[in-house]
């Protein structure tokens, strides 16, 4: 494909995208926010695949649920659920907010990236906010493999207390995470923090808050350095 021709194609595929979303205040609206939900945030995929798993007590994982899942969570004793991609007000956020006001389950955001590294007030937030969320809650992402791995994995980590051997795999091939690929950066974070913990003892909260530096981490990444 050409390059104009493939500017071509973006342009139209933005333009449809912008159509399809926004504000459920009316029929329409809400027609059209549906249907950017199942096509372009891939919602339909996830009605049968979950990616769901427990972290630890009362704490669990998964992709992005819609509104029946939300509705199932519930009935199975969950109260919260923390969203990882932000309220951005596109069509995810817009079923899930309206659907947890429905359903009374306390919604909460930490917003993350799955290809780049989240500065260290962001990561610092999230296991503040992981902390003190209600139990049991759910932590979700899109495909919940690689912003809600880095989660469980800091959840393991700074709140529970865990060994990296049993944090680490949350990161991993069993919810569809690619190391290889360029979500691996968040791979990249945390085996730098392994190698500074194995060397000075320090733990994962003091090193984001005295030694971590997301611009480097990226530049080292991309470059294909070492952790």
């Amino acid at each position: 494909m050409s390059l104009s021709v493939s500017k071509r194609f973006k342009k139209f595929k933005d333009h449809l995208r912008a159509s399809m979303e926004g504000d459920l205040s009316t029929p329409e609206a809400r027609r059209r926010a549906w249907w950017h939900f199942q096509l372009f945030d891939h919602a339909f995929l996830r009605s049968w695949w979950t990616n769901f798993d427990k972290v630890a007590e009362g704490v669990f994982r998964s992709n992005h649920p819609n509104p029946k899942r939300l509705a199932a969570y519930k009935k199975r004793g969950i109260v919260a659920v923390l969203n990882l991609r932000g309220d951005d007000g596109h069509s995810p956020w817009l079923f899930e907010k309206e659907a947890c006001d429905a359903l009374g389950l306390d919604l909460r955001v930490a917003t993350i990236y799955p290809r780049r590294p989240a500065s260290a007030d962001e990561l610092l937030n999230l296991i503040d906010v992981m902390r003190a969320m209600p139990k049991p809650f759910v932590m979700h992402c899109k495909s919940g493999a690689d912003r809600a791995g880095l989660a469980s994995v800091l959840y393991k980590l700074a709140i529970e207390g865990s060994p990296i051997e049993e944090a680490r795999p949350h990161l991993g091939l069993r919810y569809l995470h690619l190391k290889s690929t360029a979500t691996g950066v968040l791979d990249f974070i945390i085996d730098r923090w392994i190698r500074r913990n194995r060397e000075t003892g320090i733990g994962i909260e003091e090193w984001l808050r005295r030694e971590y530096d997301p611009a480097a981490i990226f530049t080292d990444f991309k470059a294909g350095s070492p952790a």
